[in-house]
């Protein structure tokens, strides 16, 4: 039976994010969190391989131990198993330190494919998963929006671009990232949420990977953000009225003269 392991990051409500201006940093106290959607939509694409063909589906997130309720709700949905990888060591990671902790941790359980969405909305880097399969020495395709075939042996996909698509094949196992297009995430059964709350959720930490500080956590990440602010709205804006034509002529005059566009 094909082992799928899909990456998930619980994430803020971008929706109802707030800037503490003094600091000029987010204010996450009381912000609801979320499943990130371009994850869900790969737990969703990962769903159906198993409705189809068979599958063991595996949810893995790195996180604090509130992400828990988060993979409950994975289990609601028809996922097999769930890991949370958690420990204070692992906080404040950026991109490289969270694919070291989530590589270390990978290469100890068996995967035919690993789906990561495309991007996480409070970091929107789209770094974590082709690192991690860099960490794993795994082939990988990008933003796929499609997956049109798959077997033991190999996976066929359609890769969006911004014009065009691929079709792309990889040998397995491999890692794929998804758009939040490839699939729409389905509906929490009842009797699936009343089974999650008994089920397992298994608990990695540091004292399992045995990883060293400077892998790992914020002295692992080489990137710093130095500051943060929130840029100024200015209302002394022009108010023109003009007939279309007109107006037309008028943008096209202002995005030449602030190079915008090219003539």
């Amino acid at each position: 039976m094909m082992n799928i392991v899909v990456l998930l990051k619980q994430v803020p409500d971008t929706t109802e994010m707030k800037i503490d201006k003094e600091k000029g940093t987010l204010i996450r106290a009381g912000v609801p969190t979320i499943t990130n959607p371009d994850d869900l939509a790969g737990l969703e694409a990962a769903l159906q391989i198993k409705d189809r063909q068979g599958a063991k589906v595996t949810c893995v997130t790195m996180g604090p131990p509130q992400a828990e309720s988060m993979l409950r709700e994975l289990y609601a949905l028809g996922a097999d198993e769930c890991v949370l990888i958690s420990d204070g060591k692992f906080g404040g990671a950026d991109t490289w330190a969270t694919s070291n902790t989530l590589g270390a941790y990978l290469a100890t359980i068996p995967y035919d494919l690993i789906i990561a969405g495309r991007q996480a909305i409070d970091g929107d880097t789209a770094q974590v998963g082709p690192q991690t399969a860099e960490k794993l020495n795994l082939p990988q395709i990008t933003y796929v929006d499609e997956i049109l075939s798959i077997s033991e042996e190999k996976i066929r996909v359609r890769k969006a671009l911004e014009n065009r698509y691929e079709i792309l094949e990889s040998e397995m196992p491999c890692l794929i990232t998804t758009l939040s297009s490839i699939a729409k995430p389905r509906y929490m059964h009842v009797r699936e949420i009343m089974k999650a709350f008994d089920k397992p959720v298994t608990v990695i930490t540091n004292e399992h990977l045995q990883l060293e500080q400077k892998d790992i956590g914020l002295k692992g990440s080489p990137t710093k953000v130095k500051k943060t602010f929130t840029k100024e709205v200015h209302k002394n804006s022009d108010v023109l009225t003009l007939e279309p034509k007109l107006a037309a002529a008028k943008i096209l005059d202002v995005l030449l003269e602030n190079q915008f566009i090219g003539k």
